[in-house]
């Protein structure tokens, strides 16, 4: 018994001095994340007004510089420079990640131009956007340089794409006012297609070529609602002809569809319609939300009316300028002279069963 009670405590000191001898010294790293880790950030210039004239400039004419964070020890850090407009809280900034020990990041006019329409800012509008590095390490770990503020003043960027589908015959790119318009270049656009029976495939081309398109992955035959660069399928519109705001949005790769009201041309003065037979006018993807129809007119009378009915239509209350008119109230519009005109008439969009405006204007050339 005294035998084995001595083989256990030789056995325990053993363990104890193996135990001993495995024991290591550490320094446990704890980053710094007080205000002042952060890094500090300059912009070249706190006011900016941009030129369209400068648009293939490459000068940088906007420059955000920042020193690097101290986290207190050398750290994997990751740079993030974000703008946002005051509003929005940094709910949904622009953001652009920094490469390794890259500490500025400069635009010329074209890319910091395009940043701001994508903010939502008016172009010829001066408006304050703030900048901000973010400094992340490890996984939610980041701390926030001081806000920055910029006065900007952005420009208007017009910039269409190119339709071609079955309901123009697959022309190539497709007339521009069968584009899709975007008054801004913030990957907005919008156009309204007339898709007649049958003829609801089409595809949106970036350039007047086939070389690329904005297609989708969407099964075949069902109304489109995503948008994928060179996929392989076609766009389809709603099955149902008539008349679609189509609306393209690149930043969140979808499409949407929404019927609206139309507006044709009829009277006594549009030959073979004699108050009875419709001349459709075409929108125009322009910006100007304004239908157009060029057609030979004799001497005679005509109206506007919308959607190929009485409920609502347009005519003259301004005989002597020739470019005023209002639903129901005025008077027929006169031809006095028989040659081709192009008639405008410039009104809100609205979708299918919205009132339209009581007021708007036509012109005739």
């Amino acid at each position: 018994m005294k035998n084995l009670i001595t083989k256990m405590l030789t056995f325990g000191g053993l363990s104890l001095l193996a135990l001993a001898s495995c024991k290591k010294d550490g320094v446990l790293t704890t980053a710094n994340l007080t205000s002042s880790s952060a890094s500090t950030l300059t912009v070249s210039a706190p006011t900016a007004t941009l030129s369209p004239s400068k648009l293939t400039d490459p000068t940088i004419v906007e420059t955000f510089s920042f020193t690097a964070p101290s986290f207190g020890y050398a750290a994997a850090v990751v740079n993030i420079l974000q703008l946002d407009a005051p509003g929005d809280n940094w709910a949904h900034p622009y953001s652009v990640t920094m490469s390794t020990n890259v500490l500025s990041q400069g635009y010329n006019t074209s890319d910091f131009n395009t940043i701001l329409l994508k903010m939502g800012l008016k172009g010829g509008t001066a408006a304050t956007i703030n900048a901000r590095i973010q400094s992340t390490i490890g996984v939610n770990t980041s701390v926030y340089s001081a806000v920055v503020p910029i006065t900007v003043t952005p420009f208007n960027l017009k910039s269409w794409l190119y339709v071609a589908g079955a309901y123009e015959g697959w022309a190539n790119p497709g007339p521009q006012e069968d584009s899709l318009y975007s008054a801004t270049s913030n990957g907005i656009y919008i156009g309204i297609i007339n898709f007649t029976a049958g003829n609801n495939q089409f595809l949106v081309l970036p350039a007047k070529n086939w070389n690329n398109k904005y297609a989708t992955n969407d099964p075949t035959g069902s109304t489109s609602s995503t948008v994928t660069y060179n996929a392989n399928n076609n766009f389809y519109a709603p099955s149902t002809a008539g008349q679609y705001l189509v609306t393209l949005n690149l930043n969140l790769n979808t499409i949407s569809f929404q019927a609206v009201n139309y507006y044709s041309l009829i009277g006594s003065a549009p030959p073979g319609t004699a108050w009875s037979t419709d001349s459709d006018m075409k929108y125009l993807n322009d910006g100007t939300s304004t239908w157009v129809a060029t057609v030979p007119m004799i001497v005679g009378q005509f109206k506007v009316r919308q959607n190929h009915d009485w409920t609502y239509s347009w005519g003259d209350i301004s005989p002597a300028d020739g470019v005023d008119a209002t639903d129901n109230n005025g008077g027929n519009i006169n031809i006095t002279t028989a040659k081709t005109y192009t008639i405008g008439f410039t009104i809100p969009i609205t979708a299918v069963g919205v009132t339209p405006s009581v007021t708007a204007t036509y012109s005739i050339h």
